[in-house]
């Protein structure tokens, strides 16, 4: 009888455990999930009994601090140390949370460079030069609104694409969109992601301090060395990436570049060659052999037996070591940075306070701070796929590269427009812009970029999807 209960419950938590991987597994979940944290953010933002909590929540400090007592004859202490200055909740998320998502985004793009869609000068050179042309025109348009105003430093906010959303919305529409244009507009945005993240590096940092910027250099070069000798123990890269990730945060350039920077160095190449497996094949069946002799239970002792554990512990180390360390970490921490990271970062990023509903009216122009909303809102949802689609023509036309296999010049405009959902890195460039402008200045335009990112983005998912199904029902005519 004690069996049932245990039973049951073992069954409840399979069958738990089955439906929620079966849903992260759907190309939507990671979006479906931010438009919820974003509402959620939202509210928890303006409604009168949690916005106080809300903003207060953010702000708490996490800095550790080691403190000697008082000296009695100077009134000061001999030891007062804070580590890391200035950290709080909103910075912990921003400044060590998004390090883990730029790291995985930057092994995404390793992957695509190595081996796959940017791997070949002609499979990189037409989503590589769309990318720049989605980058160039949303920011044109943004500088034509805001040249020469405190709201000019935003130009960075219309220029990313967020790539979860993109192929969310591409997987929803199915077959209407073709492969071809799929597999473009992915490499595209993961091109775009290594565009944005040159962006913050050059031009969103702080003030560099060149000391520690060099030793973090130096580190750098001694992971090079050390990946090039064929160092492939993950210790002795977790170790290096907790130091360049200290010393970028005090040197001035954002910290969450210090994952892009690891990401490139994580070796690719599995510790264990194919002839290593070959010869370590009788191996495999000797222990399987002795695996299957000892059976389920042996003298009394449950499954796993000594034995039995020896065998499953060599054949997982063989296993492990024969896929590469990049596509490991990959694999481990995509789902914590779409279903955790992402969401978190949304919950603390996309609250936007609103006084009254005049935030909302991002289709104004003022002289002292320009038109911060229109610039991002016109920038995502024409700037996008007028860059995307002009770059591609001249890519075409200059023998660059060449147009997506059944693709039209319609659909591709049409995919283009889901190029401007920017979302993620939108509103984390929009969190790092301004820094230039009066304090009292810099809130209003972040939370009016803001709105524009999110307005933006939506209706250049609608306008895509709207598009792609017209122009799919006008091509099956």
């Amino acid at each position: 009888m004690k069996l049932i209960p245990t039973f049951a419950w073992n069954k409840s938590m399979h069958l738990m455990t089955k439906d929620s991987k079966a849903f992260m597994e759907q190309p939507w979940a990671s979006g479906g999930i931010l438009i919820v944290c974003v509402i959620i953010a939202m509210l928890l933002a303006n409604l009168p009994w949690t916005a106080e909590w809300y903003r207060g929540f953010l702000e708490t400090q996490l800095s550790m601090s080691i403190q000697s007592p008082t000296d009695p004859e100077t009134g000061q202490r001999v030891i007062d140390w804070i580590f890391p200055h200035g950290m709080t909740v909103e910075r912990f998320i921003n400044d060590i949370l998004m390090v883990v998502f730029f790291f995985t985004v930057g092994l995404e793009i390793k992957r695509e460079v190595v081996c796959g869609e940017l791997s070949s000068m002609k499979k990189a050179m037409m989503p590589v030069i769309a990318a720049l042309g989605g980058m160039a025109v949303p920011a044109i348009i943004y500088t034509l609104f805001n040249h020469s105003t405190h709201g000019e430093s935003g130009w960075g906010i219309p220029t990313a694409t967020d790539i979860a959303f993109a192929v969310g919305i591409m997987s929803i529409l199915g077959n209407r969109v073709p492969v071809s244009l799929k597999v473009f507009l992915t490499a595209l945005a993961i091109a775009d992601d290594l565009g944005a993240i040159l962006v913050v590096a050059f031009f969103y940092g702080g003030t560099i301090n060149m000391l520690l910027l060099s030793i973090a250099l130096l580190l750098v070069a001694g992971v090079i060395v050390m990946n090039l000798l064929g160092e492939k123990r993950m210790i002795y890269y977790l170790v290096p990436a907790i130091a360049i990730w200290f010393l970028f945060y005090y040197s001035g350039i954002h910290s969450t570049m210090s994952g892009v920077v690891m990401a490139f160095l994580i070796p690719m190449a599995p510790r264990y060659s194919y002839a290593y497996l070959k010869r370590r094949d009788r191996e495999y069946h000797e222990r399987m052999g002795r695996y299957e002799e000892t059976g389920d239970e042996v003298e009394g002792m449950p499954f796993p037996n000594a034995i039995q554990r020896h065998c499953l512990r060599r054949i997982s180390t063989i296993s492990l070591g024969s896929m590469g360390m990049s596509y490991r970490l990959e694999h481990a921490l995509s789902p914590w940075v779409n279903f955790v990271i992402m969401p978190i970062f949304a919950l603390a990023n996309a609250g936007v306070e609103i006084p009254d509903l005049s935030y909302f009216n991002i289709f104004q122009w003022d002289d002292y701070v320009g038109s911060v909303g229109m610039g991002v809102f016109f920038g995502l949802l024409l700037g996008k796929p007028i860059g995307i689609t002009l770059a591609s023509w001249l890519a075409i036309k200059g023998k660059f590269g060449e147009m997506p296999s059944k693709a039209s010049w319609k659909m591709l405009f049409a995919v283009a427009c889901l190029g401007g959902i920017g979302f993620t890195m939108s509103i984390f460039v929009d969190t790092l812009s301004f820094g230039d402008v009066p304090h009292e200045v810099t809130e209003h335009l972040r939370a009016t970029g803001k709105i524009a990112v999110l307005l933006g983005s939506l209706s250049a998912g609608i306008l895509g999807s709207i598009l792609i199904s017209a122009f799919h029902k006008l091509e099956q005519k």
